[in-house]
């Protein structure tokens, strides 16, 4: 164990300081619902932005993309396309002011903007969004916390520790163990402060990541000067042909080979098609009921929904990526003296633990574990608290005490946010690895949320009913091709299976929609009034232009759009130009920044300059 006393006094200072938020502002958040679960909706959007990008930077999404780093290099870039990283720009150009105009609490209450309160196939389609959200939040819980074991253990050796245990673990359950010990801490101040304790503690988690990462990317730097990596050729060059065609056999790590097959990213090209295809039509369908929606739906206006969606990206990818290439070129320089697992069968997930572990300065070492501790801890809170959100509000509130008193409804949230949690570690025990439920929920559930949660924006005749069915058909078909593939019926990725149960989900909307009447006229109007989306609108935008000839309809979707892709290329070259960087490509670093700029330039005058008060 490296840990020193300097190393030791900061992690215990940071955790200390997240139980006196927590208890500091418990008043401030049981002032009412929405002052718990949304900060009141006074909280501005650079805070809440902040907020949400850390929560975004967690600790076994990181581990992740080291790995992928390490042995992708470059092309490693595209990767996270997976869950899309890029729908923060659908949700930068239009999708967060639309959803914050519906002033709803959660995703499920928004459903009432857009099926109204009564008629066929509306509470199906509130529980099936709950249901949903529930599992997706229970999956990330379950992500985090195997995540955070494995992390911990390569810092805190089980040897050193099970003496002073008072009952035995077996050598399985280690990173579990450490993942119930920290998940505690993260459990009280998220569940005592609510959403005020959840953004401070961001803002202070991100400040320690920023001083982090750049003091790993910068220490980087200093050791590969002089020197060059053994990688193999195209490892520096992001852009890729129909195969991958890298081979490490003659490079620092001939294992990664295998981590290349086992992945099945070797036709690269098929993957990233199908990575697009999907990601489009994901970040069309709007944020998943997570951390994420709460933030856009916490914020003081639309105007500023968009502006927090803008700024998660600018924040969040050159600061991640700073530490996550400087852990890779450490791992790279010194690979033979990190121990990553028996000879041919090397835990790629390893890497960043063992690379900061072995090659970090005391006190520096102290911060970057800090920081990545309250990674974990941002994530998980944000995670429950956006549970508690669809528990509390559109379970209890709805359906089993709907007069319930502020005092009452507190309570209920805690007793929540404690279920939650322990639901989450319970599905913690039984996942092998962070990849598995990575994959799962971002290719195999998100498979089915994809369809009717498009359709909920763009189609007017789209119903609750055809909402429900096409939620159904997606996520009974996701759940099952998880039992499969955990007892080896279906071999590989995922995502290969993604088309299937999107075109489930369809059928389920279309024949839903039309197995039931239109929804009530009166409101679709409403919400094609104060929504404002584009889309196929025709009947609607008819109507209401009729009744007010001076409404203004939403012309924008050229706009949006072009917008959207000088988007998706600005975040591109934000989070390769960290990796530049580091790796001393002199000209490659000035034509990103080339690029960057002209885009910023571009969307001063189209985006920034037409936002809507």
């Amino acid at each position: 164990m490296n840990l020193k006393l300097l190393d030791i006094g900061i992690i215990v200072l940071y955790l200390a300081t997240m139980v006196v938020i927590g208890w500091v502002l418990r008043k401030k958040a049981r002032q009412n619902k929405e002052s718990y679960l949304m900060g009141g909706k006074k909280l501005p959007w650079y805070m809440l932005g902040m907020s949400d990008a850390s929560d975004m930077f967690d600790i076994s999404g990181t581990m992740w993309m080291v790995a992928l780093c390490f042995v992708y290099g470059m092309k490693s870039i595209w990767i996270p396309w997976l869950w899309p990283v890029f729908n923060q720009v659908f949700l930068m150009m239009f999708l967060s002011k639309w959803l914050r105009r519906s002033n709803a609490t959660t995703g499920a209450e928004w459903l009432a903007t857009r099926f109204g309160k009564t008629g066929t196939g509306i509470r199906a389609s509130h529980n099936v969004v709950v249901a949903f959200a529930l599992l997706s939040c229970l999956g990330f819980l379950a992500y985090g916390f195997v995540g955070l074991g494995k992390f911990i253990e390569m810092f805190v050796p089980w040897e050193n520790v099970k003496d002073y245990v008072p009952f035995a673990v077996s050598p399985q359950f280690v990173p579990h163990f450490y993942g119930i010990v920290f998940t505690l801490f993260a459990m009280f101040y998220s569940i005592l402060g609510g959403m005020h304790s959840i953004v401070l503690g961001d803002f202070i988690k991100y400040i320690i990541m920023t001083v982090a990462c750049v003091s790993v990317a910068v220490i980087a730097m200093v050791n590969l000067k002089g020197h060059s990596l053994n990688v193999p050729a195209g490892w520096e060059n992001p852009f890729f042909g129909w195969k991958l065609n890298l081979d490490w056999s003659q490079s620092a790590a001939p294992d990664a080979n295998n981590k290349i097959s086992s992945d099945g990213f070797g036709i690269f090209g098929l993957f990233f098609m199908m990575m697009l295809f999907k990601g489009i039509f994901a970040s069309l369908a709007g944020p998943a009921p997570n951390y994420d929606m709460q933030k856009i739906l916490s914020t003081r206006s639309p105007k500023e929904a968009t502006k927090m969606s803008g700024f998660v990206s600018i924040i969040l990818l050159p600061i991640r990526y700073s530490l996550i290439i400087g852990v890779t070129v450490l791992a790279l320089l010194y690979y033979n003296q990190m121990n990553l697992g028996p000879a041919g069968k090397t835990d790629f997930e390893r890497i960043l633990p063992a690379a900061i572990n072995n090659f970090l300065p005391t006190g520096l070492l102290g911060l970057v574990l800090t920081g990545l501790l309250g990674a974990f801890m941002g994530t998980f809170s944000g995670t429950v608290n956006a549970a508690q959100a669809y528990i509390v509000n559109d379970i209890y509130l709805k359906y089993v005490n709907p007069n319930a008193s502020t005092k009452r409804i507190i309570s209920m949230n805690y007793l929540a946010g404690i279920s939650v949690v322990t639901l989450g570690i319970l599905l913690g025990l039984m996942v092998a690895d962070v990849n598995t439920v990575l994959q799962w929920i971002v290719s195999g559930l998100y498979g089915g949320y994809i369809a009717a949660n498009m359709f909920k924006w763009y189609w007017w005749r789209f119903n609750a009913n055809g909402f429900f069915w096409g939620m159904m058909c997606g996520i009974l078909p996701a759940i099952a091709l998880a039992v499969l593939k955990h007892f080896s019926v279906l071999q590989g990725l995922d995502l290969y299976y993604w088309p299937l149960l999107f075109v489930l989900s369809l059928i389920g909307c279309v024949l839903g929609t039309y197995a039931a009447p239109p929804t009530e006229r009166t409101v679709l109007k409403n919400f094609y009034r104060t929504v404002r989306p584009w889309g196929f609108w025709g009947p609607v935008h008819k109507e209401v232009m009729a009744e007010d000839p001076a409404f203004e309809p939403n012309k924008r979707f050229k706009l949006d759009m072009f917008n959207v892709v000088l988007g998706i290329i600005g975040q591109c070259c934000l989070t390769i130009l960290p990796m530049y960087v580091v790796l001393w490509l002199k000209l490659p670093l000035l034509i990103t920044i080339g690029i960057l700029l002209v885009i910023i330039l571009i969307l001063k005058r189209t985006w920034w300059n037409k936002l809507e008060n």
